[in-house]
């Protein structure tokens, strides 16, 4: 399969974004949402995690954009300030042709970049081997799982915890982060 094109992402690749993430909602258990956000508030997420200077991409292929990642909070208390939750979202037709995979790595390069130390996956349904795979893959390590912490579809869904030391991690005091 020919190479993915990563990239920042701009405002005029929402529609796409909006488009993939819908996709996921209405059909898989990667988020935990019922109902896709619309454009506007996909919008809103896009430039909360711009803002403040947290890495939003994508992924082209043949032009087209076939997928997304970013990394935002993890959580909003202070003391997380260089703590980050990945969030990757591929197009259904482009799965399971590295796109997931080039996408991540770009975004541990870009958090490293921007002087952040701990990235956390939090993983939708403890049977989406692809994702935790790709996250393995990339020196994530399983730090827990949450039974039963979500309902969709009629079923209880787990979510699985997985972590990645960014550059020193805490082997050394953090830089600024903006």
């Amino acid at each position: 399969m020919d190479s993915a094109l990563i990239r920042p992402a701009s405002p005029a690749d929402l529609p796409v974004i909006t488009r993939i993430y819908a996709q996921a909602v209405l059909h898989g258990t990667a988020s935990f949402e019922l109902e896709p956000p619309g454009e506007a508030e996909m919008t809103r997420r896009y430039a909360n995690i711009t803002e403040k200077g947290m890495p939003y991409l994508v992924a082209e292929r043949s032009g087209a954009v076939v997928g997304y990642a970013y990394a935002g909070p993890f959580r909003e208390r202070a003391a997380y300030r260089y703590t980050l939750e990945d969030s990757i979202y591929v197009a259904p037709d482009a799965q399971r042709g590295g796109i997931g995979r080039a996408l991540l790595a770009r975004l541990i390069t870009e958090s490293e970049a921007r002087g952040f130390r701990q990235m956390i996956a939090v993983i939708g349904d403890s049977a989406q081997h692809g994702s935790i795979a790709v996250h393995r893959a990339a020196g994530f390590t399983d730090i827990g799982v949450m039974r039963a912490s979500g309902f969709k579809f009629g079923r209880w869904l787990d979510v699985v915890l997985m972590q990645r030391a960014l550059s020193d991690g805490d082997a050394s005091l953090p830089g600024s982060v903006r």
